[in-house]
C-alpha cells in the first residue's frame, strides 16, 4: 500500500461508509476488508478479510474485487474490475443489504492534500470506538473559536474536566490553524503532548477533556470518547536488576469495549507489575499499550485522566464521611471555577450510582469492607473514566460481599467502562468476559473465556492449578497456550490493532504537565487536613492533653523562680515537651496516607501544595500547642532574667518563640521520618528514638562544646539550638555556674540568640527539602520524569 511512484490525474474523492468518511488520494492504492489493517475496515461478516481495492488509473478510479467469498456490487451488478467516481454506489457482500459505501467528489482545495480523513496519531481509527466516525461535524471556523464548559463559549463542551474558559481555536492568514490553551486546570493537548500554544496540522489530535478535535479538508471534526473503548497490549516486558530478572515476559492480549477481564495468577507471577504498565504508572521497559488505538505511553499526558484506579489498599480519608470525602477530592479533579453545585451534583450521581445514598452522611470507617471499596470506585468514578483498574478490590471479604463487589464491576463494565481486575479470589470469575492467567515468570499461561481455563490446564479445581505453577517447574505454560486454539482465537485473531514499530529500549513515555490551580489545591488540601485532623478523637486529645501535661511538669520543676536548683531543669522539660508536641504531630501523618498520595498524585496533585498543606495545618497546631506548653509552665514564674530583660524581647516572649520554634522544626522532624519510613507501624519506637536523641545532644546532661565529633553531631539536634537561646534568654551561666553552662551557645548576646534561632530555622528548611525529595521516590515513576 505505498505510494505510487509517478502521481495519478484521478480525482481526490471521499468514500463514506457506516464507520466514516475516508479521502482517497490519487497517490494510493485503498484495501477494503474486514481487516483492521485495511484502509476501510467494514465490519461485517459478509465482508471478505480482504475483499476489494480501489485504484486510480489514468485519470479515473476503479473497483477491483479481490475474489471475495460473497462478491463486490455497483449498480446492482457482481463485478470483478469497474470504473467508478462522484456519485457510484457500492455494495459488499450482497447486493440488496449489504454494507454500503457511497463515492462523493471533491473540490480541489490546498488542505484537501492531506490524505488521512481520521487522526494520524492514532493506529487503525476504523477498528476503535472513539475514533469510528466523529460525534460531530462543523465547518473550519474562519475566526477564534473559544472553547470551553462554559455557555458563552462558541464550542460548549458539557465535561467537568474542561474549564468554564478552556482553549481557542486561532483561524490565521493562509488558511493554517492555532490552539491557544487559556490556563485551563486539566490542560489542552496536542497529539497527547501538554501545550500552550501550538500550530495544528490536518490529521493532528487536539485533546480538550475526554473531547478530541481533528481538522479534516474543511471541517472540524469532534469525537468524544463515552467509555467504550479497547485496550492492545502488545509485547510489554519488564526486567529488573539491569535486565537480569524477568516480571513481565512479551505479554501481548486484547481487551474489548465493555469488557470485565479477570488477572489471576500465583504471588511472583507479575500481576501488580502487569498493572502498574497498563496504567502507566511504571511503563514496561518494552512494549506498548494502545488506549482505544493511542499509544497510551506517548499520550500520557492527556489520557491519563480517563483512567480510574483502585488500589487495594483505601483511597479516602476513613475519618470523613462518604459525601465530605468525595466533595474534597471532586474540589481537586475538577478546575477550580467549576460551581460547587456542579461538583456536588456529580458526587450525589456516583453515589446513587454504586448504591450509597443511604450511606453518604456516615463516617467511611463505619462502613463494611465492600461499602468502603464501592467508596473508593466512586472515587474514581468523578472523572467518568473509559478504563477501571482495581487491585485486589476483594481481598479480605467474606464470599457473600467477594460477590457483590464483582457483580458491581460487572455493571459497571455492562454501563460503557473496560474494566480490569486483579484479584486472588476465583468465587466470581463467572461474571467476567476474559480471564488472564499468569504464569511465575511474567508469562501468559492463558487468556479466554473464564469457563474454559480449568479444562485447559487439566483440572478441576483452582487450588490444584495454582499449586502446579509453583510445583511443576517441568511444565511450559506460556508454550502450552501458544500452541493452543485458543491463542489463535483469543489473541491472534481478535487483536485489531496492527503492532506499533518501537525502538530498541525504554518505551518513551511523556510526563505530565505541571499543575496550574496550585493555590486553589493548597486551599482544598488545608480545609480537608483540617477536617481529617478535627474528626480524629484520639489526635484531638493528645494534642490538647499533651502541652497542658508537659507544662505542667515544668510549673512543677521551676516553682515561683528559676533558681540554680530549678532553672536548668525546667528549662531542659520545654525542650522535651517541644520535641515531643511537634514530633508526635507529624511523625505518621505521611506514611498513613502513602496510598491516597501516590493516587492523588498520579492524576494531578502538586507535591509542593501536599506538603505546603501539612507544614500550614500541623504547623499552626504545632505552634499553638508550645505557646500553651511555655505559657502554662513559665507564666507568672520569675525568669531572673539580667535586670529582667531578655536579649531582644521581654524574656518569656524570647522562651516562647524559642519554644514555637523548636516544636515547629521537630515536627518538620517528623514529616522527614513519616517520609522516609515504609510502615506505620515503626513511626512510634522511632519517636521516642527522636526523643532521646534530642534529650543526650541538647546540652542539658552532657557537655558538648568542644568535644570533636559529638559537638559537630550536635549541630543537627533542634534541641540543642532551642536550649541555647532559652539559657541565654535568662542567661544561664549566671543563675547555674558550671562547665557545663559555660557553653557558647548560652551567652546572653544578641548575635548568639539570633544564631540559635537562625540555626532551627535552617534546620526546619533542610528537614523541608528532604521530605519533598523522600515524597518523590514514593510517587509513581511516571511523575519522576
Amino acid at each position: 500500500m505505498g505510494e505510487r511512484p509517478v502521481a495519478s490525474t484521478a480525482p481526490e474523492l471521499v468514500i463514506e461508509t457506516d464507520a466514516g468518511s475516508t479521502v482517497m488520494s490519487p497517490s494510493r492504492d485503498y484495501h477494503v476488508g474486514r481487516d483492521p489493517r485495511s484502509d476501510i475496515v467494514i465490519d461485517d461478516a459478509r465482508v471478505s478479510w480482504h475483499h476489494a481495492v480501489l485504484r486510480p488509473n489514468d485519470g479515473h478510479w476503479t473497483l477491483e474485487d479481490e475474489h471475495s467469498t460473497n462478491g463486490t456490487y455497483a449498480d446492482g451488478k457482481r463485478i470483478h474490475e469497474w470504473g467508478v467516481g462522484p456519485g457510484s454506489v457500492i455494495r459488499f457482500g450482497n447486493p440488496a443489504d449489504g454494507p454500503r459505501a457511497v463515492l462523493v467528489g471533491r473540490a480541489p482545495t490546498a488542505s484537501a492534500k492531506q490524505a488521512p480523513v481520521r487522526p494520524s496519531a492514532v493506529s487503525m481509527p476504523a477498528a476503535t470506538h472513539t475514533f469510528r466516525q466523529p460525534t460531530s461535524v462543523r465547518p473550519l471556523p474562519v475566526r477564534t473559536v473559544r472553547i470551553g464548559r462554559g455557555a458563552d463559549n462558541d464550542l460548549v463542551i458539557d465535561d467537568l474536566t474542561v474549564s468554564r474558559l478552556h482553549a481557542e481555536l486561532r483561524a490565521q492568514s493562509g488558511g493554517t490553524y492555532e490552539i491557544v490553551d487559556l490556563g485551563s486546570h486539566n490542560g489542552t493537548f496536542l497529539n497527547g503532548q501538554p501545550i500552550e500554544r501550538a500550530q495544528v496540522s490536518p490529521g493532528d489530535i487536539v485533546g480538550i477533556g475526554h473531547s478530541a478535535f481533528c481538522l479534516v479538508g474543511d471541517q472540524l471534526q469532534e469525537f468524544v470518547d463515552t467509555g467504550e473503548v479497547s485496550l492492545g497490549v502488545q509485547d510489554l516486558t519488564v526486567t529488573v536488576d539491569r535486565g537480569r530478572k524477568t516480571l513481565l515476559d512479551h505479554v501481548s492480549f486484547p481487551v474489548g469495549e465493555k469488557c470485565l477481564l479477570a488477572v489471576i495468577g500465583p504471588s511472583g507471577a507479575g500481576k501488580s507489575t502487569l498493572l502498574n504498565a497498563l496504567t502507566g504508572l511504571r511503563p514496561a521497559d518494552q512494549g506498548t499499550v494502545l488506549y482505544d488505538g493511542r499509544d497510551l505511553y506517548h499520550d500520557y499526558a492527556e489520557l491519563r485522566q480517563r483512567i480510574g484506579l483502585v488500589p487495594q489498599d483505601d483511597i479516602l480519608h476513613s475519618q470523613l464521611t462518604v459525601q465530605r470525602a468525595l466533595g474534597y477530592a471532586a474540589e481537586l479533579r475538577f478546575p477550580h471555577d467549576a460551581a460547587k453545585t456542579e461538583r456536588q451534583a456529580r458526587v450525589t450521581e456516583v453515589v446513587h450510582e454504586l448504591g450509597l445514598g443511604q450511606r453518604a452522611g456516615q463516617p467511611i470507617h463505619s462502613l463494611s469492607g465492600g461499602q468502603r471499596k464501592r467508596v473508593s470506585v466512586a472515587l474514581e468514578l468523578l472523572t467518568k473514566p473509559s478504563l477501571l483498574f482495581l487491585d485486589e478490590p476483594t481481598s479480605g471479604l467474606d464470599p457473600g460481599m467477594d460477590r457483590s463487589v464483582m457483580h458491581m464491576l460487572r455493571g459497571l463494565a455492562d454501563d460503557g467502562r473496560t474494566v480490569i481486575v486483579v484479584t486472588h479470589s476465583v468465587l466470581s470469575l463467572d461474571v467476567c468476559d476474559r480471564l488472564l492467567v499468569l504464569a511465575p515468570g511474567g508469562k501468559i499461561a492463558y487468556y479466554g473465556p473464564p469457563d474454559d481455563a480449568l479444562a485447559f490446564f487439566g483440572f478441576e479445581h483452582w487450588p490444584e492449578a495454582f499449586e502446579a505453577f509453583e510445583n511443576d517447574d517441568s511444565r511450559e505454560w506460556a508454550g502450552e497456550y501458544r500452541e493452543s486454539p485458543f491463542h489463535q482465537q483469543y489473541i491472534a485473531n481478535s487483536t485489531a490493532q496492527p503492532p506499533l514499530p518501537h525502538p530498541a529500549g525504554t518505551a518513551a513515555v511523556t510526563p505530565p504537565p505541571r499543575t496550574r490551580s496550585w493555590g486553589a489545591q493548597l486551599g482544598t488540601l488545608v480545609r480537608r487536613y483540617a477536617a481529617v485532623l478535627s474528626a480524629d478523637r484520639t489526635f484531638m486529645i493528645t494534642m490538647i492533653a499533651l502541652p497542658f501535661v508537659m507544662g505542667a511538669m515544668t510549673r512543677a520543676l521551676a516553682g515561683s523562680r528559676l533558681t540554680a536548683e530549678t532553672a536548668l531543669n525546667a528549662l531542659f522539660i520545654l525542650c522535651v515537651g517541644g520535641v515531643l508536641i511537634g514530633a508526635a504531630n507529624a511523625v505518621r501523618e505521611l506514611v498513613k496516607e502513602r496510598v491516597i498520595y501516590q493516587r492523588e498524585r498520579a492524576v494531578g496533585l502538586s507535591r509542593s501544595a501536599y506538603l505546603m498543606s501539612k507544614v500550614v495545618v500541623l504547623g499552626t497546631v504545632t505552634v499553638l500547642q508550645a505557646v500553651v506548653l511555655t505559657l502554662v509552665g513559665l507564666a507568672g514564674v520569675d525568669l531572673n532574667a539580667p535586670g529582667g530583660e531578655g536579649v531582644l524581647m521581654p524574656p518569656l516572649l524570647e522562651i516562647t518563640l524559642a519554644v514555637a520554634l523548636l516544636s515547629f522544626t521537630a515536627m518538620m522532624l517528623g514529616l522527614f521520618v513519616s517520609s522516609l519510613v515504609r510502615k506505620e507501624e515503626v513511626t512510634m519506637p522511632l519517636l521516642v528514638l527522636l526523643t532521646i536523641v534530642q534529650v543526650i545532644f541538647s546540652g542539658a546532661l552532657l557537655q558538648l562544646n568542644g568535644v570533636p565529633g559529638i559537638e559537630q553531631l550536635a549541630w543537627l539536634v533542634p534541641s540543642r539550638w532551642a536550649l541555647g537561646a532559652m539559657a541565654g534568654t535568662i542567661e544561664l551561666t549566671r543563675i547555674v555556674p558550671g562547665d557545663l553552662t559555660a557553653d557558647p551557645l548560652f551567652r546572653h548576646s544578641q548575635s548568639v540568640w539570633l544564631l540559635n534561632m537562625g540555626k532551627l530555622a535552617v534546620l526546619s528548611v533542610v528537614f523541608g527539602y528532604a521530605v519533598a525529595r523522600l515524597l518523590r521516590r514514593h510517587e509513581p515513576a511516571i511523575m519522576r520524569k
